[in-house]
Order: structure tokens, then sequence, then C-alpha cells
């Protein structure tokens, strides 16, 4: 074929039909990309997304990362404004509309906070799904802001669920979900969603130097209660029991549980008599097969209250009696 016939041919060609994969991916970012904002301050600085879960008159309420908001924060309070309250934070839409922003409340352990500002039109609010219903393999997409360039998609699958992730401040996050869907600084607090548009995770780190490995924090019971006790309270209040521990797989029939690393004096679990090597593997008659299910358990509730420990030491279960102090 001649070159200027080839040129001529391609200026005729219709649009083709998407395929099955590019569908999907379009209808999600169609659904959802309305209800991603970006967060910033007014001269450009600092930056990560969100994305709305709620409105109450004419006020909108969106979840982003607590690291974020801590960090917009921090930068109004060097330059004179109110640090640590993200102090001239505004949000922008997908149609570059910008309001004014305030923080509800923040929660470094599970890196969630939540922003509430005044819409000058009714915003599009995200439907959650439920990560627990994740397969490995399984299609996601995450919207954002990385590096600045607002609404940008990318597209990816579910890599892995149940990692354990450092926070910023160091403490542990867990049962993140990991993902191939690139994610840059500025996606952090934008959502990672199933092929329904359903928002499944908040993104909220990534590995520096790597490539194709990024984290999400996933939309359980527990973000739920997170959400809800920030958005009534400002903050969210939790017991511990001053134990490190790991999740102890099931194995050879003996059922899984939250291993003991470590039991730092003065704290519930060593005055319970917690040792070095046991598995917890039971709460207040609650079964634990892993750290997320010791952590569902040590809510606001468990605070100050004698509780029943169950342990294995040595291939035998033991029962002892603790009593949760609060989360400081």
């Amino acid at each position: 074929m001649e070159i200027f016939e080839n040129l001529s041919a391609s200026s005729r060609l219709e649009r083709p039909a998407l395929d099955a994969y590019s569908r999907a991916v379009r209808d999600v970012t169609e659904t959802l990309e309305p209800a991603v904002i970006s967060l910033g301050l007014p001269d450009g600085r600092g930056g990560g997304s969100g994305v709305v879960l709620g409105t109450d008159g004419t006020t909108a309420t969106a979840v982003t990362n607590s690291h974020v908001v801590r960090g917009l924060g921090n930068a109004a309070g060097s330059a004179g404004g109110r640090g640590g309250n993200g102090g001239g934070m505004r949000v922008t839409f997908s149609n570059g509309a910008s309001v004014p922003a305030e923080v509800l409340g923040d929660d470094p352990p599970s890196d969630l906070g939540v922003v509430r500002f005044t819409p000058e039109e009714e915003p599009t609010v995200a439907a959650l799904g439920e990560a627990e219903n994740l397969v490995v393999g399984q299609l996601v997409v995450a919207i954002g802001s990385p590096l600045g360039f607002q609404s940008t998609v990318t597209a990816g699958v579910v890599s892995a669920l149940g990692r354990s992730i450092r926070g910023q401040e160091g403490r542990p996050i867990e049962n993140v979900i990991q993902t191939d869907a690139a994610i840059n600084p500025g996606n952090s607090g934008g959502p990672l969603a199933e092929a329904s548009g359903r928002v499944v995770g908040i993104n909220t780190a990534i590995i520096g130097g790597a490539q194709g490995i990024g984290f999400a924090v996933p939309v359980s019971g527990a973000f739920r209660r997170v959400i809800f006790s920030l958005v009534t309270e400002g903050r969210v209040r939790r017991a511990r029991l001053g134990v490190v521990v790991a999740t102890q797989p099931a194995r050879g029939g003996v059922g899984g549980g939250a291993g003991v690393r470590e039991v730092p004096p003065n704290g519930p679990a060593r005055r319970a008599g917690v040792r070095p090597g046991d598995v917890i593997v039971g709460l207040a008659n609650q079964p634990v097969r892993s750290n997320s299910d010791l952590l569902a358990l040590l809510d606001e509730s468990a605070i100050g209250r004698d509780m029943e420990l169950k342990v294995l030491r040595h291939g035998k279960e033991l029962a002892l009696t603790v009593r949760p102090r609060e989360q400081e």
C-alpha cells in the first residue's frame, strides 16, 4: 500500500467498539469521577485526593487519608495558618470548581480522615462496596490527582489481600489491599473501586522505588466504624492490650490466631500473664484468627473492662483475664 493511500484510509476509520476491559474501566470512571475531589492549599502546596461519601443539607462530607490532612495542616501552619487543622484547605472538583474545607477529624492508626465543605452544587456521592468480597486478580480502578494531575485514572488488579504496612507515624495499618494500579504521590486519599464503581478501598501508600506496588485501606466494618466516629466525635477511641502481635496462620489442623512477639512491661497483657510465644485465639468470647480479628474487638467498648483472653501456650489453651486500656 502506497503511503498516501494509507494516510487517507486511516482518516476514514470508524471508532471501533471498546473491548470488555476498556468498557469496564470507562464505566467506573464515568460513575465515580464526579465524586472524587482534590485537596490542597490555595497556593498549590500540598496535595492529595478524596471521595465524597455523603451530603447533609448544604454541606458534603468526604473521606481522605489522615496523612493528607495532617500534611496540609502542617503546611498551612508553617505559613501562619491554623496548623494541624488543615487551615486554608480547599477541595477542587473534577469540573474545576473549588471551595474551602475543614477537617472534621483524622485517625492515624487507620490513616483515614474526614473533611467537610459547602459545594456550590450538590456533588455526586460515591457508593461503598465491601473489600471482604475482593479476590486476587480482580479488576480495580484508582482515581485521584497524582503529582497534581487531577482526575487521573489508572487500572490494575488486586495483587494481594490482608497485607500489613507501616503508617506515617510508624504504626501498623492492618489488612490493606495491595494493587498494581498505578498510585503516585497525590493519589493518597482517593478511591480504589471495583468494576461496578463501588469504592472498596482508600489509596494510602506506595513503596518508594518500586513499580506496581500500591496499597489501599479496605472498606470494611472497621472502616465504617472509624468514619462514623470521625464524623460524630472527631476522633476514634480504641483499647489496647500492650502486645506486639503478628498473624499466625492455621497449620496442621490447628486454627490461626494473633501470635505474640513482644509483651512490653506495665501493660494490660503483661499484668494478665501473657508471654511472648503465646497465640491469642479468643477475646471476650469471640474467636481471634488474625491480627485483624483482635484489632476489631479492641474498640471503645473494651476500654477498662475485664475480658477473658484465650491464648495457646505450648499447645494448651489458657484463659486469662485482661483489662484493656485506652490507646493514647
